[in-house]
């Protein structure tokens, strides 16, 4: 395996910084000798390096192969993880494994936003998507309309609601048969 580079996280957990891309990290392989892999983790793909029977490979992956950024909650151990999401779990990567809820979140959104890849919630029957979509657009309620006696009414300037259209009148004067004056250089 290559080294170099500074490790990623802290003795009691993994906690990789999304604004501090590139980054290489070593991760937990079952299936790869040493049960080791290595993984370079860019903005726009993943190098996975493992060794297999003696056999080196290094698998280059774009993200959009990537299914999303996933939250797993960990009951029995009382952790929460993040982890970039594929579609053969084999190729799950983890990107934070922590005890706090409130700084999995957070790191779970900055994931989601730096990668540009959806949040995924994982859960006993399967993966689902944490917000509705329609195709990459996240779908919401409608908000409801502003009414206009709420009681941050004061804060809002009501002039355009009393400003009322001209009117001609006679006196109203109108220049016809005049040129325009256009100042030209």
């Amino acid at each position: 395996m290559r080294s170099g580079g500074c490790p990623a996280g802290s003795s009691r957990g993994l906690r990789l910084d999304p604004f501090a891309l590139p980054v290489r990290y070593a991760a937990s392989d079952a299936a790869a000798d040493g049960r080791e892999r290595e993984i370079e983790l860019h903005r726009e793909r993943v190098v996975l390096r493992r060794c297999v029977g003696g056999m080196r490979m290094a698998l280059n992956m774009p993200l959009s192969a990537f299914a999303g950024i996933a939250l797993r909650m960990k009951a029995e151990e009382g952790g929460v993880s993040i982890v970039l999401a594929h579609k053969d779990p084999g190729l799950a990567l983890p990107l934070s494994v922590t005890a706090d809820a409130d700084d999995a979140m957070a790191d779970w959104r900055s994931w989601g936003a730096v990668l540009g890849l959806p949040l995924l919630v994982e859960e006993e029957e399967g993966t689902r998507d944490a917000f509705a979509r329609l195709g990459q657009v996240r779908v919401a309620r409608p908000r409801p309309r502003r009414r206009r006696r709420s009681a941050l009414k004061k804060r809002r300037p009501s002039m355009l609601m009393r400003r009322a259209p001209g009117k001609l009148t006679e006196t109203t004067p109108v220049h016809r048969g005049e040129r325009e004056i256009i100042a030209r250089n």
